[in-house]
């Protein structure tokens, strides 16, 4: 077995198992082998018709998720990074988000335990997750699994946090240095944090665990 398939071998294996982890803690869990796979089975969780909130998440472009929401009529698509919105506007959709059929995100990190650790900057994403909607559903790449809740902080700290300031363009510290510095700027995304250690609802939170490196 050469060395991309013993690297694809060992991908599936720990998602796979990390899914029967996540299933046992009352998530609903899937293993997707690429973003194509991952894509569809996101959209087969929405129901025809259904109001659907979607949030900052580098996963669902890069798996065409959001391109689709954008373009497609089957559902009712509450947008919250329209065109011409302003910050007020913006807010409002989000709160209608919270009672919306379906959410569509990604976390920032999963262990290999089944927790799902999160940072956010105005806390709608993790509220939704929390207490909401309907259906919450989250794709996550293979890069955002790790051993335990430390290393997922860790990995918020090194990796989640840095890069979205500077995908958004931020004037914060990590946006020059690389790293974050937990700092005190006025425009600080790095507000609310949660750890999701169990599902109350069975199957309410379903997560797709995908293959490949994707997101930050």
């Amino acid at each position: 077995m050469d060395d991309q398939a013993v690297n694809k071998f060992y991908i599936e294996k720990r998602l796979t198992t990390l899914c029967e982890t996540l299933k046992k803690k009352g998530f609903g869990a899937q293993f997707a082998p690429d973003k194509a796979s991952a894509k569809q089975m996101m959209l087969d969780q929405i129901p025809e018709g259904a109001t659907v909130i979607f949030t900052g998440s580098q996963t669902l472009e890069q798996i065409g998720v959001k391109p689709y929401l954008l373009e497609t009529d089957k559902y009712n698509v509450l947008n919250p990074y329209a065109p011409g919105l302003d910050k007020a506007a913006g807010i409002a959709v989000r709160k209608r988000g919270l009672t919306a059929d379906v959410m569509l995100s990604s976390s920032n990190a999963v262990t290999d335990d089944g927790c799902l650790v999160n940072v956010d900057g105005q806390g709608n994403r993790v509220a939704g997750m929390i207490f909401g909607p309907e259906k919450v559903v989250l794709a996550m790449g293979a890069n955002k699994v790790v051993p335990d809740v430390s290393s997922a902080f860790q990995r918020l700290e090194e990796v989640a946090r840095p890069m979205n300031n500077i995908r958004i363009g931020l004037p914060n510290p990590c946006t020059k240095t690389g790293y974050c510095q937990d700092c005190n700027s006025p425009t600080r995304i790095c507000n609310y944090f949660s750890i999701i250690e169990r599902c109350h609802i069975p199957g309410r939170i379903h997560v797709v665990l995908i293959g490949e490196n994707v997101g930050y």
